[in-house]
């Protein structure tokens, strides 16, 4: 039921916007592997990237937005419009949204000392619900995760996070299939 994904990229680092049809265009398996996202203009019927009859397969089932927690807070206006603006159009198609929160112990002190902690910090909770609240995904849609980076073994409770976040984004997106 996992499908690849296809994560927004633009010609260069300076032109990172693109436009937000596109991205409803690509949910809705229109855009094949291989385009270009261009900041100037949206994908054309005739661009051979386009495709006319996508599939199940070729289509999003669940939208899942990764946010580095130690930024969360801090998102630029545009970036939570285009947050937002993205989470409408998935939801002008009746596909479900998600927010996994990364990096949660750079963020919060009390989670870096014992990563099970990631359910008592109140700090962690505040920038979720801020998140929350600037974009409008609900608190229930938000998994917190803390990502290996220097760790050379495996960590059962950073697993369990991981695996908790991947669980439910799969029975959510096996829900949206069941319902078409």
């Amino acid at each position: 039921m996992l499908q690849k994904t296809m994560a927004p990229k633009s010609a260069g680092r300076r032109n990172r916007n693109i436009h937000v049809k596109d991205i409803k265009e690509a949910m809705s398996g229109h855009i094949k592997d291989g385009y270009t996202f261009n900041p100037e203009c949206k994908i054309l019927n005739e661009d051979r990237h386009f495709q006319d009859c996508p599939t199940a397969n070729d289509k999003v089932h669940v939208l899942v937005c990764v946010i580095d927690a130690t930024k969360a807070t801090h998102l630029k206006p545009k970036v939570v419009e285009t947050i937002q603006n993205c989470r409408d159009e998935a939801a002008d198609l009746g596909i479900p949204h998600v927010a996994i929160f990364t990096k949660i112990d750079e963020a919060c002190p009390m989670i870096r000392k014992d990563v099970t902690n990631v359910y008592r910090s109140k700090l962690l909770k505040s920038k979720i619900e801020r998140f929350s609240k600037n974009v409008g995904i609900p608190l229930s849609s938000i998994f917190p995760v803390k990502n290996y980076l220097t760790e050379r073994k495996l960590n059962n409770d950073v697993d369990v996070l991981i695996l908790n976040a991947m669980r439910h984004i799969v029975e959510i997106g096996d829900d949206f299939l069941n319902k078409k």
